[in-house]
């Protein structure tokens, strides 16, 4: 059983029809989906037979509506309702190469605490996965740091997303680092991982970040994937597709690697399942299956 915890949110995708027209009126495309890097990743990985367990936070109204959501994908959804906050919302914006800018409102999100956590969650469990998000919200990161000491003691294996170069370089590399000591993999895109090390030319060394994981698989947009773990080097290259949406190609190719990943721990196997399932998410609008 994989575990997914963190951010589960309504996302209101906006493509604009025609040219923007600043202050005034354009044409567009809008859809609310559901979406947040962490419930997207639980919906892959569902979606792509893994058995698969979902805890976050909703406002009153998503408990049913996201609930559903990751249970039309075979996940087993545990969320938990603020009483006062409504679910999370985020607005993205798509552009000409259809890559997107966000708008964030945490909301409920922001208000997962320990107390929320309980011990039947960890039934079953053998790999527990986050993202960035639950570690660089200051309200929610004892909660992350903790789940990953409990997955620690429970012999759970530990992967994490850093999600954003924004708020990384916020809290700065090194903050994030340590809050992430103890985890087995992490899974940056080229950006991150620029960050990660301090990089400031073209040249990324992957042998600083196998000193601060055990195991690293960076993202490399179309040009595919690699995987590094001490001196073992193993890369895939991106099939040619039609990019419709970005929105969710890092969730889904994390989906496609862990699927992978925790049943055989083979790297070469793990990234073509994590780069099919990125392939197929670009090419739709939306971030899940």
């Amino acid at each position: 059983m994989i575990l997914v915890v963190g951010d589960v949110v309504d996302d209101i995708g906006v493509l604009p029809l025609e040219p923007v027209a600043p202050r005034s009126d354009t044409r567009a495309q809008i859809r609310m989906t559901p979406g947040g890097s962490a419930a997207n990743t639980a919906a892959w990985l569902g979606f792509l037979g893994s058995d698969t367990r979902f805890f976050g936070k909703v406002g009153n109204d998503g408990i049913e509506r996201h609930g559903g959501a990751l249970r039309e994908h075979q996940v087993d959804p545990r969320l938990v309702a603020d009483p006062l906050l409504p679910t999370a919302t985020i607005v993205l914006t798509l552009d000409d190469d259809a890559d997107r800018t966000m708008y964030v409102d945490r909301a409920a999100n922001g208000t997962l605490t320990l107390d929320d956590v309980t011990d039947d969650l960890w039934q079953d469990v053998d790999w527990l996965h986050l993202t960035g998000y639950t570690f660089f919200d200051p309200q929610t990161r004892d909660v992350a740091v903790e789940l990953v000491a409990e997955a620690k003691q429970r012999g759970v294996g530990v992967s994490v997303d850093p999600s954003t170069t924004a708020f990384l370089r916020e809290v700065t590399p090194e903050a994030f680092v340590d809050w992430t000591s103890g985890v087995d993999l992490v899974v940056p895109n080229l950006d991150e991982a620029r960050l990660l090390v301090g990089a400031t030319g073209p040249f990324v060394d992957f042998d600083v970040l196998t000193r601060m994981y055990p195991h690293v698989v960076v993202t490399l947009g179309s040009m595919g994937a690699a995987y590094v773990a001490g001196s073992v080097r193993e890369q895939v290259a991106a099939p040619r597709v039609q990019v419709v949406d970005t929105t969710g190609a890092g969730d889904a190719f994390t989906a496609g690697f862990l699927a992978t990943w925790v049943a055989q721990r083979d790297p070469h196997q793990a990234l073509q399942g994590g780069i099919g399932a990125a392939s197929r998410c670009v090419q739709q609008r939306g971030a899940r299956p």
